[in-house]
């Protein structure tokens, strides 16, 4: 049984996820997150996990969760399986990601994050030519026509989170002031 967060440094939850699906199919996953679970639980179940809490939740739901999912089961809470129970009645109405297939999410969230194509090929071990082929799919499954629109909708609907990038992306900037300060001196 494996208890694990959405975000990890240097690795997506998600890409984890899918290689533990591959290398160990009946290990049993909880996702404990900080993302609301309208965003991520479902998606998350269909692609194997056993389970999804929010952070914020009662110690005593995780415990509980351990223990189901230990037994070889899966633990859904109130609110996941409410959110089940719709995706089966309103097909239709699901948001546009939740038709992506597991690979095409994970390539949508790169994308949306702002990696380049050769970045994501080598990040789940694909082709650059397939990654292309994955983006072409996701972007004709979502109505979508370039990246910027993609990571619109993926900060709209609070898939990812753009602050950490913005801060190592200003601690480059500032690191190189403070080198330039050093040259001109």
């Amino acid at each position: 049984m494996l208890l694990m967060d959405l975000s990890m440094p240097g690795r997506s939850g998600i890409d984890v996820l899918a290689r533990l699906r591959a290398k160990a199919p009946n290990m049993g996953t909880l996702i404990l997150s900080s993302y609301p679970e309208t965003h991520y639980a479902v998606p998350l179940i269909h692609q194997g996990a056993s389970g999804y809490l929010n952070k914020e939740c009662d110690p005593s739901k995780i415990v509980e969760a351990i223990r189901t999912i230990a037994l070889g089961r899966r633990y859904l809470t109130r609110a996941v399986s409410k959110l089940l129970a719709r995706e089966l009645k309103r097909r239709d109405a699901a948001p546009l990601h939740a038709q992506l297939s597991e690979r095409e999410f994970q390539v949508f969230l790169k994308l949306a994050q702002g990696k380049t194509a050769g970045d994501i090929a080598r990040a789940l071990s694909l082709s650059v030519k397939s990654v292309s082929t994955y983006r072409r799919r996701l972007m004709r499954k979502m109505c979508l026509s370039s990246n910027a629109d993609l990571t619109y909708y993926a900060l709209k609907n609070h898939l990812i989170d753009l602050a950490p990038q913005i801060a190592a992306q200003n601690e480059r900037v500032a690191g190189l002031l403070w080198v330039a300060q050093r040259v001109r001196r």
